[in-house]
């Protein structure tokens, strides 16, 4: 192993052993804290934001359903209007 290598593996061991003391600093936690409660005030957001489509959503749903049922009672009834015609059609014969 020559002079070189070790130097690298010496120097790799500083920066790392640097490295884990500048991401445990104060100021690096405080730095996370900060961001930490960033992704805490978006999360909100976004669920707020899904709880209004959602709730659009339950409207639309609620309202087509509405239409459906409207749909088929008026099919009912032409069912029934056709059957009584036919039936005062064949009263008449």
């Amino acid at each position: 192993m020559n002079y070189k290598n070790l130097a690298m593996i010496a120097g790799g061991f500083l920066m790392g052993t640097a490295g884990v003391k500048l991401l445990s600093s104060r100021d690096a936690k405080k730095v996370y804290a900060h961001t930490t409660a960033a992704v805490i005030r978006m999360k909100d957001c976004i669920m707020k934001t899904v709880t209004e489509i959602r709730e659009g959503c339950g409207d639309i749903y609620a309202e087509a359903k509405e239409i459906n049922e409207n749909i088929a009672c008026e099919e009912i009834c032409e069912e029934i209007e056709d059957t009584s015609d036919a039936c005062a059609e064949d009263a008449e014969e």
